[in-house]
């Protein structure tokens, strides 16, 4: 019965920040259901049991969110109908008496930003917004752990940001901060939070730290749009994802990964993790 199942539902527990996630939230003893594609990839965690669905299937959705009270919705993966997958999931919660969505959204999120994904989460808040759900939006800068992966097999970061800084996050501290407001969600409601790590860098500068740590020379070269266009166009991949990947860059050169927020510590009550220490830390 939906009843006398948890009411606190995760999804992507399969991937890299929902696993985070559930996995901290089995530690502190808490209750969760375990929202997966497939229930034999669903990590198995103490007091956690696991439902089917996916953001596409509403009906499925609908079903596995019955008695849940707070969701915590993982983005989906980038597709070029993300906002689509999102806002039928987000229909269906609301549908199946959902209380309280905690999305994770993205640092300068707006209709007009420069990073093309800013703007699909910026369209996903709205509809949350308008649901009439109890929200709560955590705005990540760009993940640390993802930047050494910016770099090609020649260690060059190639990319339009010019001189422009990001405050990136480290993804355990994204995972930390839900992990707080999912356990008491009450005070959290209606609140943006913006998650960024305790210094502003340029590519550049990431690119020494990165190589003082690894010992992997890794370097930054500034492109053009037309050169970045032009070193993607190998990959085949669609005209919205090159601009995806471009605007990654465009948005740092515009300004819009900047800014230090104290929202990490305040959530937490720890400094958010620096590159230079994020490299430090056994990676898993």
């Amino acid at each position: 019965m939906a009843s006398e199942l948890p009411d606190l539902a995760v999804t992507g527990s399969t991937g890299g920040l929902g696993g985070m996630v559930a996995r901290q939230l089995a530690g502190l003893g808490s209750a969760q259901r375990l929202l997966v594609r497939d229930a034999a990839r669903a990590p198995e965690l103490d007091a956690a049991t696991a439902d089917v669905c996916s953001y596409e299937d509403s009906a499925a959705a609908r079903r596995a969110l019955e008695g849940v009270k707070v969701l915590f919705m993982v983005s989906a993966a980038e597709t070029e109908d993300r906002v689509q997958q999102h806002r039928g999931f987000v229909d269906a919660a609301a549908a199946a008496g959902v209380e309280h969505v905690v999305y994770t959204s993205f640092y300068g999120a707006a209709p007009d930003a420069a990073f093309t994904l800013a703007r699909d989460h910026y369209a996903t808040e709205e509809h949350i917004r308008a649901s009439g759900l109890e929200f709560t939006f955590l705005r990540d800068n760009l993940y640390l752990d993802f930047l050494p992966l910016l770099a090609g097999e020649d260690g060059v970061i190639r990319g339009p940001a010019g001189n422009g800084v990001f405050s990136g996050v480290a993804r355990e501290d994204v995972a930390r901060c839900a992990v707080a407001v999912l356990r008491d969600p009450a005070i959290h409601k209606g609140t943006t939070y913006n998650l960024t790590g305790p210094e502003e860098l340029t590519l550049a500068q990431a690119a020494g730290i990165i190589t003082e740590q690894t010992g992997r020379t890794i370097t930054y070269h500034p492109e053009t749009m037309e050169e970045a266009h032009a070193s993607r166009a190998s990959y085949g991949a669609p005209p919205w994802q090159v601009d995806a990947w471009v605007s990654t860059y465009t948005a740092i050169a515009a300004g819009e990964m900047a800014g230090i927020s104290p929202d990490v510590h305040g959530l937490t009550g720890q400094d958010p993790i620096s590159l230079a220490g994020f490299l430090a830390r056994p990676q898993l």
